[in-house]
């Protein structure tokens, strides 16, 4: 194969041969060109300028609030009384951080459809579904809160300066219609939970009451105190059921024929033969139809007086918890636009035409360079 015929390959290019271009050559090329930058970037800038004009301009109120700060329950002691019903009450409390909450609350669903409605923003976005226009006002309405100072910014945009105000202080009017119907604070859940066992408890005494009055008063309860028949008897079911718990917790550990197994189980048999004639001795007096109904009424009765206390000590904590919006900054009607900026966008089309003409120019000349270098 002779050398005309030989392929060459890219190790026989020397550094003439290849079409690259320094910074000088560059900089000859963009000058000799600089006609068409000029010409491109003013005529971006001009027509980024026209089309931002066209954009309609937009107005941000902002207000600024204060939400209620959780506070340490003074009946957190006495809660821890309750037993069984302090998980109940307890578990209803403590968020994490209350600012997020309230965050959430103000951009409910129900608030935003409330907003909607007030200020008939259906029509003023021109949709025809409300679930699009509450997307648009979420586009529209941010809601952030402070990780430091804690307060809660509400910042809205509208075409109308008055129209944004409105709605930015109409979130701190919908955020106190929130708290006031729900339990938001520790405070507010646990007065609603003892209210709740407030009255059920106190239908249900009011029931025991009644049946109370109805069976009378026999001859066998005239001559047995019937209080002290009740805790009698309570006192040997607890005894009795304390037992049981212990043999259990024996049995968890030991054998059946172990000595402290058995002693326990006989304690055990001996107080519930206690119990059992205690029972005997009621239905034999024929006054155990108005012993039971008594116990009945004395215990709804201690359950409503615990009731009305742990009540008492969470309207005393939600008053002095205090569930009031308070207004920092209330949103007045903006004097400046927020929007669109006109001179930012023209400038940066500018910037992007510059570029493109550029990289236009210097395109074309390696373009051209490498079909030299090909032929």
């Amino acid at each position: 194969m002779t050398d005309k015929a030989r392929v060459s390959t890219p190790d026989d290019w020397n550094e003439e041969d290849e079409p690259g271009i320094s910074l000088f050559e560059l900089a000859t090329m963009l000058a000799a060109r600089w006609r068409l930058l000029a010409g491109a970037t003013v005529a971006a800038a001009l027509a980024g300028f026209g089309v931002a004009t066209l954009i309609p301009s937009w107005y941000t109120a902002i207000t600024v609030i204060l939400p209620p700060q959780q506070q340490q329950s003074s009946a957190a002691a006495a809660i821890s009384q309750l037993g069984a019903l302090a998980g109940l009450a307890g578990g209803l409390a403590s968020v994490k951080n209350p600012a997020d909450q309230y965050v959430a609350l103000m951009q409910s669903t129900t608030v935003s459809d409330r907003i909607i409605d007030r200020f008939k923003l259906q029509q003023v976005y021109d949709k025809e579904f409300r679930q699009d226009t509450r997307k648009q006002l979420s586009q529209n309405v941010r809601i952030s809160a402070g990780k430091k100072d804690g307060l809660l910014r509400v910042e809205v945009d509208d075409r109308e300066p008055q129209r944004a105000a409105s709605m930015a202080n109409a979130y701190v009017e919908e955020l106190r219609q929130m708290t006031n119907a729900l339990a938001v604070s520790e405070a507010q859940q646990r007065r609603m939970f003892f209210e709740l066992q407030l009255t059920q408890t106190k239908e249900r005494l009011a029931k025991a009451q009644a049946t109370l009055e109805e069976s009378g008063i026999s001859q066998g309860a005239l001559k047995v105190e019937p209080k002290t028949a009740a805790e009698s008897y309570a006192r040997l079911r607890a005894q009795a059921t304390a037992a049981e718990v212990r043999l259990q917790t024996l049995r968890r550990m030991l054998a059946e024929n172990t000595p402290e197994v058995m002693q326990q189980e006989a304690a055990l048999n001996a107080l519930r033969e206690q119990v059992r004639r205690a029972e005997r001795q009621d239905d034999g007096r024929g006054d155990s139809e108005y012993i039971n109904k008594y116990r009945e009424f004395k215990y709804q009765e201690a359950l409503f007086d615990i009731f009305v206390k742990q009540y008492e000590l969470a309207k005393v904590d939600e008053s002095r918890e205090g569930a009031l919006i308070q207004v920092v900054d209330t949103a007045q009607p903006p004097e400046k636009k927020a929007g669109p900026r006109r001179a930012v966008i023209a400038v940066a089309a500018a910037l992007l035409a510059l570029f493109a003409a550029c990289a236009f120019v210097v395109g074309a000349a390696l373009w051209r360079r490498v079909r030299e270098a090909e032929k």
